[in-house]
């Protein structure tokens, strides 16, 4: 028989520990304690404390920092979490200088750092420049969903919440009736109906205050979009994994080393509205580094996915002074490698068919014979369509518009494929661009034709590995990937952190 020493890895043991030999070079949390102790500028803080003629002492700013960074790096974004580990785990403690700081502290602190992260956002940046791992070679700006500190079954617009309520108040009066009712009910349930009317009370109590005391939102249209009663800047958004009640954290980086060079987060705002004023920040961010070192704009390239392209952002990127290429929702399919792919044509056939849920797909423009000399239509099942406008102007573009005869259409066998509803009152409607409308190119059409080119294509195509990975190690490696702060600037604050752990681990093997 073979004879092992014991595992005694169950047992205590005192051992004696020195704090400055457990921060090994190389490692982020050196890399973190390195740069907060010796290049950020953390005078900012002093403001928050008036406590030196009396009173407790405070937690130093840099200690801080380092323990919620560090957390944050390590998946732990609860306040609870950092202050356990400031108890238990030896790198907590050795960042800390072994303090451990109260959860509320933790949580105060980053609470209060909305003025405070921008300028230390800055600081990290300039050092990323000054140790060569910005490039200034080309800029890729998109999101990432994140889940928010609220529940979106507190959702709704103002008219679901008014519902909601009614139907909180009429579950209520339910409660009550049925005791009215009868009378020999056991105790213990007469307790439990209670609670359950108390509870149905608070939260009919708690939209009442809700829509008293708020204004409802709409959107880009006009029309009333869904508001959290929990936390009003969040919205409901759809991702890969379902719908969550979150914001979208923007993000610029450099191609480069993938530095992080411009972070927001954004609640019910679309993604097209969120390029303007990043794209400004990242123009403020420029001017602070161009201190060191001087770049033309004009050389830098831009890139974006079609979620931001309209043609107002297309407008404004123009007048930027940036080299831009943003894609449109049709840039795949122009492109001949993908026509060629049946993986491609058939997961596309899946998501529609998803959207669709089963229904064919409906007859385009292109499915229509359309004589431009005699100016004539005829639908795909061959009859005539009448020509109801001439130079019908529709996104700065002139078109000519043809609608189908009603009786043709009601009768039609393929109506299914064509319209998504029966017609009532008119037939198919279908238009075609006219040829002088193309004289006066708008800013997408212009955009198509850079963007389809040969060196628009392979610029492009950088964008996904620029872009990509940045918010895959944030959300994945990283584990930071909900929001534990409500309202839109603690969560903007807390976004910027996390990207702010992204930006320190490309200093880790940097500085020594």
């Amino acid at each position: 028989m073979a004879n092992y020493k014991p595992d005694l890895s169950c047992q205590s043991k005192f051992i004696p520990i020195d704090f400055s030999q457990q921060i090994v070079p190389g490692t982020f949390e050196y890399a973190l304690a390195h740069i907060v102790d010796n290049h950020l500028d953390l005078s900012g803080f002093e403001q928050w404390y008036q406590n030196d003629n009396g009173g407790a002492a405070a937690y130093s700013p840099s200690v801080m920092l380092k323990i919620i960074l560090f957390g944050y790096s390590r998946g732990f974004i609860t306040s609870r979490r950092i202050a356990n580990a400031c108890e238990t785990n030896i790198t907590f403690m050795s960042l800390s200088g072994d303090v451990q700081p109260h959860y509320t502290s933790i949580a105060s602190f980053v609470a209060r750092m909305k003025d405070q992260i921008e300028p230390l956002f800055t600081q990290v940046l300039m050092i990323c420049d000054k140790e060569g791992l910005i490039g200034r070679n080309m800029f890729a700006i998109d999101g990432c969903k994140l889940k928010s500190n609220a529940s979106k079954e507190w959702s709704g617009t103002f008219d679901e919440l008014e519902r909601k309520k009614a139907k909180l108040a009429r579950a209520s009066k339910r409660i009550i009736e049925r005791h009215q009712s009868q009378d020999g009910l056991n105790e213990v349930l007469i307790t439990q109906d209670l609670k359950q009317k108390e509870k149905l009370d608070k939260s009919a109590e708690k939209i009442t205050e809700f829509l008293a005391t708020h204004q409802e939102k709409t959107g880009s249209k006009g029309k009333p979009v869904k508001s959290n009663i929990t936390d009003p800047d969040s919205a409901k958004m759809t991702t890969s994994k379902g719908t969550i009640q979150g914001y979208n954290g923007i993000a610029i980086n450099d191609d480069k080393h993938q530095i992080i060079l411009q972070a927001q987060a954004w609640g019910s705002v679309g993604e097209q509205q969120t390029l303007q004023p990043a794209v400004a920040q990242l123009k403020q961010q420029l001017e602070k580094l161009n201190t060191q070192k001087q770049t033309n704009a004009q050389t830098i390239k831009f890139t974006a996915d079609s979620g931001f392209n309209s043609e107002a952002n297309l407008e404004f990127m123009a007048q930027s002074g940036f080299d831009t290429y943003i894609a449109d929702n049709q840039f795949r399919k122009r492109n001949p490698l993908f026509k060629e792919s049946e993986t491609y044509e058939t997961a596309q056939e899946k998501r529609r068919l998803k959207r669709s849920k089963g229904k064919p797909r409906l007859f385009t423009s292109n499915n229509f014979h359309y004589d431009e000399v005699t100016q004539t239509c005829r639908c795909p099942a061959g009859n005539d369509m009448w020509r109801s406008g001439i130079n019908v102007k529709s996104h700065n573009q002139q078109y000519t518009r043809f609608c189908g005869y009603l009786k043709d259409c009601k009768s039609c066998p393929l109506q299914e494929q064509c319209m998504r509803k029966s017609p009532i009152k008119t037939g198919r409607q279908v238009q075609f661009k006219n040829d002088e409308s193309c004289k006066h190119l708008s800013y997408i059409d212009k955009m198509k034709v850079k963007i389809d080119s040969p060196i628009g294509r392979r610029q492009y195509s950088k964008r996904l590995g620029a872009i990509e990975p940045v918010f895959g190690n944030i959300t994945v490696n990283k584990g930071m990937n909900k929001l534990t702060l409500r309202g839109k600037e603690k969560v903007n604050t807390q976004w910027q952190m996390y990207c702010l752990v992204h930006n320190i681990e490309k200093l880790r093997n940097n500085l020594h």
